[in-house]
């Protein structure tokens, strides 16, 4: 018997950039129930927030700020040393940066959920993860964090006085530790919607997720991720939503 019967799946989308196309963010947001938006960082333009904006509106998906580090040529996942301080005056130009995008379009920017290498950074590094946190704060109190779970930015945003939401990944893989595997190693996607599948309904009933060399580590979330980038990207997040609704669970954003 799954536990929970109700679960948000977000996808990171709006990482197009001038002519340059990454993802089909239509076709994901036909799937998704919440939206990581780029703000610019990693990629992302006034134009593309505008349409994933407008897409996000029609079909009634939740949207969130997805900051990064300053690095299109990485697309964000590469770690850029910069102090705690540079970190937040980043993240909240980067967050204002969709606010206004998204006030033209009639749209409420719910949450903020970092991006690549930033987010792993935060995930382990308790001075950038405050960074962070501090950033969203300042710049709308009102903002939840959604963090990787079991990670060092759910008690700063905690700390910081945000709503913290947690959330798992179904198309990467674990380590024993609960960080995710690097992408530079091959193992570290999982690439069949039948893994993945598996895997969440495993974690859904257990709270326990599949880690690398057996074993599972405890977790906890409100929210399963599906890269927006990856090959295969609609596939997977279609059979997912099809195995969860399938096992009795409604989707529904983490945020009412």
């Amino acid at each position: 018997m799954i536990a929970t019967r109700s679960i948000d799946l977000n996808a990171d989308l709006g990482e197009s950039f001038g002519p340059w196309r990454m993802g089909d963010d239509r076709a994901m947001l036909a799937i998704v129930t919440s939206a990581n938006i780029a703000c610019g960082g990693h990629a992302g333009d006034p134009e593309t927030m505008a349409a994933t904006l407008a897409e996000a509106k029609a079909r009634g998906v939740r949207v969130g700020a997805h900051p990064s580090y300053i690095d299109r040529e990485g697309f964000g996942r590469r770690v850029i040393p910069m102090t705690p301080d540079e970190i937040s005056r980043m993240v909240a130009c980067q967050i204002g940066a969709l606010m206004g995008a998204a006030a033209l379009a009639g749209v409420q920017v719910a949450y903020v959920k970092p991006h690549g290498a930033l987010g792993n950074l935060a995930a382990d590094e308790p001075e950038v993860a405050r960074a962070v946190a501090r950033a969203v704060h300042a710049v709308s109190p009102r903002l939840a964090l959604l963090a990787i779970s079991g990670t060092e930015l759910e008690p700063a945003g905690r700390e910081a006085g945000l709503a913290v939401y947690s959330e798992v990944f179904a198309d990467r893989a674990y380590l024993p530790t609960g960080r995710l595997v690097p992408r530079r190693q091959s193992n570290a996607m999982i690439e069949t919607v039948e893994e993945a599948v598996a895997r969440l309904l495993d974690f859904l009933e257990t709270g326990r997720m599949p880690a690398l060399g057996g074993g599972a580590i405890a977790l906890a979330a409100q929210s399963i991720c599906v890269h927006g980038d990856s090959p295969g990207a609609v596939a997977m997040a279609r059979g997912i939503r099809q195995a969860l609704t399938g096992a009795g669970m409604t989707l529904a954003p983490f945020l009412p």
